[in-house]
C-alpha cells in the first residue's frame, strides 16, 4: 500500500469531501466534478501519484470490479413489479434509441475524421453510447421527477453498458488482431448470441439463488447483518466470474443478477444496497480521479475544432434524435420527451471501457479517438451535474425546458 501513494491521496480526499458531503449535494457541485478537476491539478504540478499510467496492473482490475459493482446496485434499486407494468419505455430506448446512437454516432464521426480507421471510430461511437444516471443523480433520486421517468433513466442506464459491451469487445479484437482470418461472421455470430443469452440467464439465476439464500438464511438467525451487506459484493463477483466462464457477458450477468435478487425482505434489500453503493462510490470516484489525472492530459493537446464539435453533438444531437425517434407513439410531451433525451450524461462505463481500450490496445495510433471520448465524458461531468436539480424542477412545473 506504501509503493501506491494514489491510495493514500484517495483516502484522503473521500475523507474530505465526506465532511461536506451533505452540503454540496444542496449545490451544483458534485462529486464526480470535484475528483475529475482534483485529478487535473495534480497532473498540472507533475505530482506522480501513479508513474506507469493507465498501464498501471492495478487500473484494469479495479476498472472492472467497479463496473461490476454499479451494474448490480443500479439493478437492484429497481423495483420490478413497477417495471413491469411500464417496461415499454426502457425497452423503447434500448432497443430503438440505443442501436441509433450507436449508429448516428459512427455516421457523423466517419466524415469529421477522414484520417482514422472506420473500426476506431464505430469503436468511439460505441464507447461514447453507454449513459450513467449517476452523473445526474438528482434526476433519479428526485422526488420532483415523476417514478417513471425515474426508473425509465436508471434501467436504460443499467442495461446499456452491458449491451454497448459485446460490439466494443469485437471492435477491440478486430483492431488488435486476435484470432486473424479465421473469425468469421459465424464466429462473431455465435460469440455475441452466447453473450446475450448465457450472461442473463446464469446471472439472473446466480441473483435469484443468492437472494433466495441471504434471505432464508437471515430469518432462520444464522447470518449476522454485517455479512447480508458483504452477499452484494459476493453475489455480483459470482454472476460475472460464471457468466465469463460459461462464454456469457459477465457485465450483463451482473446487471441480471441485481435485477433477479431473490431477497423478499425489504430490509436485507437495503444492507445490500447500502454496502454495495459505498463500496462501489469508493471505486467510482478512484476511476473519476485517474480520469482527471491521466486521461484528460493525454487527451486536451488533440482537442481541435472538430473534436468540440464531434462532443457536442454527442452529448445533442447523437443521443436526443434517438430518443425522441424512439418515444414516438409512447403519450409523453414533448418536455419529457427533452429531459429524457437530455439526461443520457456520458460517464463511469464509458472511462471504464476508454481504460480498457488503451489497456488493450495502446496510445498510438489513438490519441484522436482518447481525446474525443475524454472531451465528451468531461463535458457531460459539467454540464449534467450543473444541469440536474434545475431541470428536474422545470419538469415539475408548468414551464417549458431550455434548449
Amino acid at each position: 500500500m506504501n509503493d501506491n501513494p494514489i491510495f493514500v491521496f484517495l483516502a484522503l480526499l473521500i475523507l474530505t469531501f465526506g465532511i461536506v458531503s451533505k452540503r454540496v449535494e444542496r449545490t451544483i457541485i458534485t462529486a464526480p466534478m470535484v475528483f475529475v478537476l482534483i485529478g487535473l491539478v495534480v497532473s498540472f504540478f507533475g505530482i506522480e501519484l501513479l508513474p506507469e499510467g493507465p498501464k498501471a496492473g492495478l487500473v484494469k482490475p479495479f476498472a472492472e470490479l467497479t463496473l461490476i459493482l454499479v451494474l448490480f446496485i443500479d439493478a437492484s434499486t429497481i423495483d420490478r413489479s413497477k417495471l413491469k407494468l411500464d417496461r415499454i419505455l426502457p425497452l423503447r430506448l434500448l432497443l430503438i434509441g440505443l442501436p441509433l446512437t450507436m449508429i448516428m454516432g459512427s455516421l457523423i464521426a466517419i466524415p469529421l475524421f477522414p484520417e482514422i480507421g472506420t473500426v476506431a471510430l464505430i469503436m468511439m461511437a460505441l464507447i461514447l453510447s453507454p449513459t450513467d444516471a449517476a452523473l445526474g443523480q438528482a434526476v433519479v433520486t428526485s422526488e420532483l421527477v415523476p417514478i417513471r421517468i425515474r426508473q425509465t433513466i436508471n434501467v436504460e442506464s443499467g442495461l446499456n453498458d452491458g449491451i454497448a459491451l459485446p460490439p466494443i469487445l469485437i471492435c477491440f479484437a478486430i483492431l488488435s488482431g486476435s484470432g486473424g482470418g479465421s473469425m468469421d461472421i459465424s464466429y462473431w455470430l455465435t460469440f455475441v448470441i452466447k453473450q446475450f443469452l448465457f450472461g442473463p440467464i446464469i446471472g439472473g439465476f446466480i441473483g435469484w439463488l443468492g437472494g433466495l439464500i441471504v434471505d432464508k438464511s437471515s430469518r432462520a438467525g444464522w447470518m449476522s447483518h454485517i455479512y447480508q451487506m458483504l452477499a452484494s459484493v459476493s453475489i455480483a463477483i459470482l454472476a460475472f466470474s460464471l457468466s465469463e466462464h460459461m462464454g456469457g457477458n459477465g457485465f450483463i450477468g451482473v446487471y441480471f443478477a441485481g435485477l433477479m435478487l431473490g431477497t423478499h425482505s425489504k430490509m436485507i434489500r437495503e444492507r445490500i444496497q447500502e454496502f454495495g453503493e459505498a463500496e462501489s462510490q469508493v471505486l467510482i470516484m478512484f476511476i473519476f480521479l485517474l480520469f482527471g489525472m491521466i486521461l484528460i492530459p493525454l487527451s486536451y493537446e488533440y482537442w481541435d475544432w472538430r473534436t468540440w464539435v464531434y462532443a457536442i453533438l454527442s452529448l445533442t444531437v447523437v443521443r436526443m434524435v434517438p430518443v425522441a425517434l424512439s418515444l414516438i407513439g409512447a403519450g409523453l410531451d414533448k418536455k419529457t420527451v427533452l429531459f429524457i433525451g437530455w439526461f443520457g450524461p456520458r460517464g463511469i462505463a464509458s472511462v471504464l471501457y476508454l481504460l480498457m481500450a488503451v489497456i488493450q490496445l495502446g496510445l498510438e495510433g489513438y490519441e484522436k479517438v482518447i481525446s474525443v471520448i475524454s472531451l465528451t465524458v468531461l463535458l457531460s461531468i459539467l454540464l449534467h451535474g450543473i444541469t440536474a436539480v434545475p431541470f428536474s424542477k422545470f419538469l415539475n412545473s408548468g414551464k417549458k425546458l431550455p434548449t
